[in-house]
């Protein structure tokens, strides 16, 4: 068991799945805490495939591999052995029990090929991104957020967090190991530097082949530095001296293995002045941080970027919410037309939309949801209430039915 460790909120979709499901499979970026987790939750038996021992046995003799191994198991980084798959779904078939294997896997992309190809309709699938703000606090509520009274309400013993905490903690990024014991800003940048050359060296090159690691970091780079924009392939081209489709072919890793999301727009078939392109957000922001040199807490707040890595961490609490959840298809958008009307976020559910903007004010007024109104001319669709997610330091009701809501309260 770890010490000190922090209870994660999908916990009880891991538990629910595993009663109705042979094969549960978590996956999300490289230490989010995927198997941590999964073995605080049961004690059975453990096997990963990171070690060379283990891999072989597996390829060489996987059909005996299950043999050694007893059910039920957990196996980490379980797309190290495809082979394993096809004896999955045969045991799967054969002994119709639930709660069997437990997988893990920090690249997604392989894992779900695998996944699609051989164990259709006997997984379910949670994708795990790192700590929520939720999770460090202490809350106990477990629901997605929406910006209505009833969240409101179901958060309201939240304990407050004062600035410079919440500052520590975005510039921190929401890596469990970080918040396991007390570390330094040095610490802090040698997890980062750790973190990214093994991602490079184990995830992406085993992905694909990378022969200008250079190129590839001026990339990253480039799409951390533009996080909460709209995507520009030609932009981060330019930047990293490759060509678009490069960009889209290294995008689509930083996706699949939880790094990057990409927000789609809005859109309707009766509105053609509406923007197509997806805004991209870099999803940890200490990573993010560390990748733009921004070497401390103070150094971010004072920097260029506050606002957009500010925006950046709301949007990625508002995912998480929903990943906690075990949603994987988020009913999140954002809105913006030619005449440059924008709302940050907007929730559809069951055919009502919930709008959100983000700012780094302490005082918002109501000239900063102006936009929120567009959506009422949406034909089909009812406007719900809406929210200024912000710095200010209690709940306050703000013309309509809308609310200013502290960032805590995500």
């Amino acid at each position: 068991m770890v010490e000190n460790y922090i209870t994660r909120h999908v916990e009880e979709v891991v538990k629910r799945i595993a009663k109705r499901k042979p094969v549960v499979i978590v996956t999300g970026a490289r230490q989010v805490g995927k198997t941590t987790m999964l073995e605080q939750l049961f004690d059975i038996g453990f096997v990963t495939m990171n070690t060379a021992e283990t891999r072989q046995s597996a390829k060489e003799n996987p059909s005996r591999f299950f043999e050694f191994n007893k059910l039920p198991i957990i196996v980490d980084e379980i797309q190290k052995a495809p082979e394993l798959f096809e004896y999955v779904k045969d045991i799967v078939d054969k002994q119709k029990s639930c709660g069997q294997f437990f997988f893990t896997g920090s690249q997604s992309f392989k894992l779900m090929k695998n996944v699609s190809e051989s164990l259709a309709g006997r997984a379910g699938i949670i994708q795990m991104l790192g700590l929520s703000l939720r999770e460090l606090n202490g809350v106990n509520y477990h629901e997605p957020f929406k910006p209505t009274k009833a969240h409101i309400e179901n958060m309201r013993d939240t304990k407050s967090v004062e600035f410079g905490k919440l500052l520590e903690i975005i510039h921190k990024g929401s890596f469990p190991e970080l918040y396991e014991k007390e570390s330094s800003l040095k610490d802090w940048n040698d997890y980062h530097n750790s973190y990214f050359q093994t991602y490079i060296e184990k995830d992406v090159r085993e992905l694909i082949n990378i022969k200008d690691e250079l190129a590839f970091l001026k990339f990253v780079r480039a799409v951390a530095a533009r996080t909460g924009q709209l995507l520009n392939y030609a932009s981060i081209s330019e930047i990293c001296g490759k060509d678009e489709k490069t960009v889209k072919s290294w995008l689509s890793i930083l996706q699949t293995n939880g790094l990057v999301y990409l927000l789609e727009p809005y859109s309707n078939n009766l509105n053609k002045r509406l923007v197509k392109t997806p805004k991209m957000y870099f999803l940890d922001t200490g990573l993010l941080c560390y990748l733009l040199k921004w070497n401390s807490p103070e150094q971010l707040f004072n920097g260029a970027m506050w606002g957009s890595v500010f925006e950046t961490f709301v949007v990625g609490e508002i995912i998480k919410s929903y990943y906690n959840d075990g949603q994987t298809l988020l009913p999140l958008y954002y809105y913006r037309d030619k005449e440059k009307n924008e709302i940050d976020i907007i929730i559809e559910e069951a055919g009502t939309l919930y709008p959100v903007e983000i700012k780094t004010t302490s005082d918002p007024n109501k000239s900063m949801i102006a936009a929120f109104d567009i959506l009422k001319k949406i034909p089909d669709r009812k406007t719900g209430e809406g929210a200024i997610i912000c710095l200010a330091k209690k709940v306050l009701p703000l013309a309509g039915c809308n609310w200013i809501i502290p960032v805590e309260l995500i």
